[in-house]
């Protein structure tokens, strides 16, 4: 099994171009702003060339761990310490009848919906609760992380 490069490229843009509409004003903007305490003049301030260069980087780290969360595959390579070629034949037997097993863009959204809610929803409330921050900021920001894993999710694993 290999990864599949252009999948995780094409999954790290996803958090850039929801982010462009979830947090466009005419959607979420305005409330997350004031929610957020942000301003204009703090937008304007920052170096947005850094600021969405190190968001794609991240983006790309996000994307190449998210198919260890939805393609059960890697488990299995995992299982002969991903040397597949000095596994046991049963390894190749094994892969030969389930290599393709839930492979789909529906399996990968569910488990990317799952990582938002089991990962990002519990570090996102923590984190705001000790920021004092709003129940609507939080949730603002917690179903975008959500959305963005489940399309991410979908495009990794169902990419085959």
């Amino acid at each position: 099994m290999e990864i599949n490069f252009l999948a995780i490229l094409v999954a790290a843009v996803v958090p850039l171009v929801l982010g462009f509409i979830w947090y466009n004003p005419s959607l979420f903007g305005t409330v997350w702003m004031r929610e957020s305490g942000m301003t204009e003049e703090k937008m304007k301030g920052g170096n947005m060339a850094l600021i969405f260069g190190v968001s794609f980087v991240m983006s790309l780290l996000l994307s190449f761990f998210t198919q260890f969360l939805v393609i059960h595959q890697f488990g299995a390579m995992g299982m002969v310490g991903a040397e597949v070629e000095s596994a046991l034949p049963s390894f190749q037997a094994f892969m030969d009848d389930y290599g393709k097993a839930h492979r789909s863009f529906g399996h990968g959204a569910l488990h990317g919906a799952f990582a938002g809610i089991f990962f990002v929803m519990p570090v996102m409330i923590t984190n705001g609760l000790f920021e004092r921050k709003t129940w609507k900021h939080m949730f603002i920001n917690i179903g975008y992380w959500t959305l963005a894993l489940t399309i991410m999710g979908a495009i990794v694993c169902g990419w085959v």
